[in-house]
């Protein structure tokens, strides 16, 4: 494993992310595929055996039964102090007045709640899952730099948005002396690239490490293209964001992985780690050879005819996810 900063910040982490959207309780909602936790825990110990050690959570994932499976692979597996975890608050957990989004109340309550569920003091990374367009920016920022205060969080993320939505949140934190967030979790793929029109430039002039979610674009850069997936064949929020036009890239994909000898899932997260201000995307396993083959694609250093082939069929579409 090869380990770096977290953006400017002193918070060091592996080069990989295990992503846990797809551990939890399969009966409580979303995602529709998530896998129960007998099934789940082989790749956390994998994940520690690989030397991933920073993981990442939500509360909204199978309603919080992901963060619960969390905490216990982490006292099963590792050390609290060994792991850097990262959760997440923003979206619907009931329906009281502090049930969802950012305000005072709402962070103060999901943060508590997410603490138990993981059976820890605090997480290292503590991220707004969206923006809160309903709640004045001062107030979020200051609630969260409370939580830090508390020593609840050490440090503080946020993930998809529209870039200036982002900044003014910095901006906000700064004009009042509160913790400004280290990290952005947003989409990031060879099938979507828009975080490259702006929010890229801004991170890098900030020192904020991107940390990706969906790096293999939902899967859809791992098998050639029109292979049928018990996720693809249920994920709408991937037929709403990937298009028709993208087959080259794929093939692209599929042509290179072959010439090398390797999986395709390698070449496509190979690209994803090249690019400097992405400090560790967040890779989902669900089969054994998803984190060995996330590892395997640190040492996978493209040529740039094999970069070229790869970018050179990208089509721009509306931003998405948010």
């Amino acid at each position: 494993m090869k380990y770096t900063q977290l953006g400017r910040s002193g918070l060091r982490i592996s080069r990989l992310a295990l992503g846990t959207m797809s551990y939890g309780d399969p009966s409580k909602a979303f995602p529709a595929w998530a896998m129960p936790e007998e099934d789940a825990q082989p790749f956390f110990k994998q994940a520690v055996e690989l030397g991933i050690n920073f993981w990442d959570t939500a509360n909204v994932y199978s309603a919080g039964s992901s963060e619960e499976i969390v905490g216990r692979a982490i006292r099963e597996y590792s050390r609290r102090e060994d792991i850097v975890l990262a959760t997440k608050v923003h979206f619907r957990m009931h329906d009281g007045p502090g049930g969802q989004g950012q305000s005072r109340k709402a962070i103060m309550e999901n943060i508590d709640a997410s603490l138990k569920r993981l059976g820890t003091d605090y997480v290292d990374l503590y991220q707004i899952h969206r923006f809160d367009p309903t709640t004045p920016m001062e107030e979020t920022m200051e609630a969260l730099h409370d939580v830090v205060k508390a020593g609840k969080a050490r440090y503080l993320g946020a993930s998809a948005m529209w870039v200036w939505q982002f900044a003014e949140l910095q901006h906000t934190a700064d004009l009042n002396g509160w913790t400004r967030f280290v990290s952005m979790q947003d989409q990031y793929s060879l099938l979507y690239r828009e975080e490259e029109r702006e929010m890229f430039g801004l991170l890098a002039h900030q020192g904020v490490g991107s940390i990706p979610y969906s790096p293999l674009a939902k899967g859809r850069v791992t098998h050639p293209w029109g292979t049928t997936t018990a996720r693809n064949s249920n994920d709408p929020v991937a037929d709403a964001t990937f298009l028709d036009t993208d087959k080259p890239i794929v093939d692209a994909v599929q042509k290179i992985a072959e010439t090398r000898g390797v999986p395709m899932a390698r070449v496509a997260l190979a690209w994803v780690l090249r690019n400097p201000i992405v400090s560790a995307p967040i890779v989902g396993a669900t089969k054994v050879t998803h984190l060995d083959d996330a590892v395997a694609a640190l040492d996978i250093d493209l040529t740039d005819d094999e970069v070229t082939a790869l970018e050179e069929h990208y089509r721009p579409r509306n931003p998405a996810g948010f």
